[in-house]
Formats: C-alpha cells, sequence, structure tokens
C-alpha cells in the first residue's frame, strides 16, 4: 500500500469534511482576492499539518469540530507564511510552481497573506477553546521570530548548529508542533499527552526541514530550485555547518562567510556543495534525521490503536523518504 494512503486511512472521512472547510475559506466574491485565493487553493500541498492535527486528535479521543477548526487555522497560517516569505526571499518558485508574488505583485501578495492570518484567526476563535486561539497566536510569533533570526545570522562569523536547530524549531518545527499539540488540546487530552504530543511533533518537524535542507545539494526540478539555492540565499544549513566546523579551515570559513554575505559566485557556491558532500555533509545530516525519527516513534504511547500507530510511523517515514 502507497504510504500517503497508508497515512490517511484512520482519517479519511475527517480528512473529506476538512478539504471541504478549506476549499469554502479560501473564496471571496471580490474577483482579484478571488482569483488570487484560488491560485493558491489549486497549489495546496499534501495537508501534511492538518492530517497530523487529526492523527493526534484521534489518538487521544475524537475528531470533533474544534479538531477540524483548528487543523484549518495552522494550515491558513502556514500558507500566509509561505506567500510572505517568498516575498521577504524574492523567490520566483514554490516547490516547482510559480509563487504568488511571481504571478501577481508584493502588493497583493503581502495583502492576501495578511487576509489569510485574520481568516486564521477566525478559526482559531471558532474551535471556542481559547487555548487552541494561544498556541495559533504562539505559533504565529515564532514563525515570525525565526525568520528575524535567520536574517541575523547572515552577518554572524560563528557557524552554530545550535543556532540552526533554533531557527528551525521556531520555523519548520514549530508548525508540526503547534499540529500534533492542537490536536490533542481539541479532544481535551491531559497535560502529559498533549506535551508529548508536541514532542514527538517537533521531532517529525525537526527531521523535515534536515530532508529539505538535503535536497538543497541535489539539482530537482521537482522541486523548482537549482543546487545551492539555499546558499544564493546566504543560508548555510547542517550538512554545511558540520563541515566547516570539522574541517576549521580558514579559507573554508572565507568562503562560507561570503556565502552569508551574498558575495558568492555560483561557481564558489558549486566548489562548496561539492565540498560538503566530500567531506560527509550529507552522511552527517541523514543520520541526525533517523536520530530524530527515531526519537519521534519513542514517544508513541504503547496503548495506541494498531492502525493509528501504523498511520503514524508512515508519517514518519514518509517524511524523510519523500522526494520533495
Amino acid at each position: 500500500m502507497d504510504k500517503t494512503e497508508l497515512i490517511k486511512r484512520p482519517i479519511e472521512k475527517e480528512l473529506g469534511e476538512f478539504r471541504e472547510l478549506f476549499e469554502s475559506s479560501l473564496e471571496s466574491s471580490n474577483p482579484l482576492l478571488g482569483e488570487v485565493l484560488s491560485y493558491i487553493r489549486k497549489r495546496n500541498g499534501k495537508m501534511m499539518r492538518p492530517i497530523l492535527v487529526m492523527l493526534m486528535a484521534k489518538l487521544f479521543g475524537h475528531i470533533n469540530s474544534s479538531t477540524l477548526h483548528v487543523a484549518l487555522s495552522l494550515e491558513l497560517l502556514h500558507t500566509a507564511s509561505l506567500v510572505h516569505d517568498d516575498v521577504v526571499d524574492e523567490s520566483d518558485e514554490r516547490r516547482g510552481q510559480s509563487s504568488v508574488n511571481a504571478v501577481y505583485n508584493n502588493k497583493i501578495s503581502v495583502l492576501v497573506g495578511d487576509y489569510m492570518l485574520a481568516t486564521s484567526l477566525w478559526h482559531a476563535a471558532h474551535t471556542g477553546k481559547v487555548e487552541l486561539v494561544e498556541l495559533v497566536a504562539r505559533l504565529g510569533q515564532a514563525l515570525s521570530e525565526g525568520e528575524i533570526i535567520q536574517l541575523a545570522n547572515i552577518s554572524n562569523r560563528d557557524f552554530s548548529e545550535d543556532i540552526y536547530f533554533d531557527v528551525i524549531r521556531k520555523k519548520t518545527a514549530a508548525l508540526f508542533t503547534a499540529s500534533a499539540e492542537s490536536g490533542a488540546l481539541s479532544v481535551g487530552a491531559s497535560e502529559e499527552e498533549v506535551s508529548r504530543a508536541a514532542d514527538f511533533g517537533e521531532m517529525i518537524g525537526i527531521a523535515f526541514q534536515i530532508k529539505d535542507d538535503i535536497f538543497d545539494y541535489y539539482e530537482s526540478p521537482e522541486l523548482g530550485k537549482p543546487t545551492g539555492n539555499d546558499m544564493l540565499e546566504g543560508k548555510l544549513t547542517l550538512p554545511a555547518l558540520y563541515v566547516i566546523n570539522k574541517l576549521n579551515d580558514e579559507s573554508v570559513r572565507e568562503l562560507a562567510l561570503r556565502i552569508r554575505a551574498l558575495k558568492a559566485s555560483k561557481e564558489e557556491i558549486a566548489s562548496f556543495v561539492e565540498l560538503v558532500k566530500r567531506e560527509g555533509g550529507i552522511a552527517h545530516a541523514e543520520q541526525v534525521m533517523y536520530e530524530y525519527r527515531n526519537r519521534a516513534l519513542q514517544l508513541l504511547p504503547a496503548s495506541a490503536d494498531e492502525a493509528l500507530r501504523l498511520s503514524l510511523t508512515a508519517y514518519i517515514d514518509y517524511v524523510i523518504e519523500r522526494k520533495k
């Protein structure tokens, strides 16, 4: 059986209900807004975070209206943050498709992103649970803080893995943490269960981002970006940080600083990519990714329903085995 089918099996009915709610949330009687929202709706991915919300809700109780509305709130917040990120990064593509700002313009992208953020908060309020509203608000803060830390890090002369993990905990991992935590909260799980769910989400989120960082070292038409694309934006991720610190070579450090400062040529970046591969940066990142995968599995309760255990295991494995 295909992994995605195995993942969805315990929540097929509820996922259908969620998709209807999601579609209706991205509609507007305003012609221009409706057009942009329709474009965003067609580009939407595999719903991995809403699926995690629902799986965790089912793990600790029964999926209800609050579950669906908080899943939608988080997905809208996530999508809005991507629309805004593409403006900040001046990106023309997102996962192999033209970004909103490339099809329309920056002004429209920012305003539509703002509209989606407001819609996200409306659905958070519609859960009727103040703790879920607070969770969504905290997530918004974490995503913004992660972006600011990342921008500030461009001028940093240190190559700290601690800062790297701090950034991804506040960006990618924060979304998975909030998804798992909100699923448990929506069904009234105990404090200990909610905490365990949040830790489970964080482990998955960190593994997810490391996988994304590994993608940057290989040509990928599916992802719609060339090798070293992150470095073209001044970003040095786990494979590179490992090699820089391992070699402790001044010429390597100077090149890395040039990459951060956006002063390196494409040829220099290509050479640095090959150095990272040759010196074991990818192997190290993959090892760390699997460590987080195993830590996530250990957090699943022994009493978990077998179908849910299989589904959540497939979810984790999909995160680290995906092609885009």
